[in-house]
């Protein structure tokens, strides 16, 4: 009887996963589908970095125009472009422009124009905690590494359960680093210039132009 009763617990906590990893998927695939939906996607976010062994506590907010693969982020005061081939580093301060091929070897590296799909390969998914936000329902989905190797830990995805809108993520790093992104204005299908993604050298005569590949 003993043996019957695990037996029946097992096959139940067994269901109660699969159905939770089921809603999850259900969710991440609304997400991805509106997402899909837009010409291009402008955001404003707040970036949170902290490490408490290491007391770094560092806060900045920055901003990013998604149009499928390519994009125009800006944050730290450096400007990334990226044309869909190539990536453009422009650091004012150090007046210099790095050049190179868009690292993405790394199923892990969640890039701007990965941020809202990342998680279609790579991970494991399963529903997490809601939270109320300023009257907003935000959904949490908890993805682990599926790379037992990977320097993240685990990644939480908070979504606005009526817009399916992505509100934050919250990547927690096996050293203990814990990066924050909170999404202040997320705007769709903005009128954007049709060279924004498209690096202009004449802007930047006199920066030393450090080409990597």
């Amino acid at each position: 009887m003993k043996k019957l009763i695990v037996l029946a617990i097992a096959l139940l906590s067994f269901s109660t996963y699969a159905q939770d990893v089921e809603k999850a998927k259900t969710l991440l695939n609304e997400v991805n589908a509106k997402v899909k939906g837009y010409k291009n996607i402008s955001i404003d976010f707040k970036y949170v970095l902290k490490n408490t062994s290491e007391n770094i506590n560092q806060e900045t907010r920055g901003d990013v125009v998604i149009e499928g693969e390519k994009y125009l982020l800006n944050i730290l005061g450096v400007t990334r472009i990226f044309d869909g081939k190539t990536l453009y580093t422009v650091n004012p301060e150090d007046e210099e422009v790095t050049i190179s091929k868009n690292n993405t070897e790394d199923e892990n590296t969640i890039t701007p124009s990965k941020m809202l799909s990342f998680y279609k390969e790579g991970y494991n998914y399963a529903m997490d905690i809601i939270q109320n936000v300023g009257g907003r329902k935000i959904q949490y989905v908890k993805l682990t590494p599926i790379d037992s190797n990977s320097e993240i830990k685990q990644v939480l995805l908070g979504i606005d359960a009526q817009t399916k809108h992505i509100y934050n993520l919250i990547e927690v790093g096996k050293n203990g680093t814990q990066t924050t992104l909170t999404v202040n204005s997320f705007k769709t299908n903005e009128p954007i210039s049709k060279t924004l993604f498209t690096f202009d050298a004449n802007k930047y005569k006199g920066y030393y132009i450090n080409k990597l590949d």
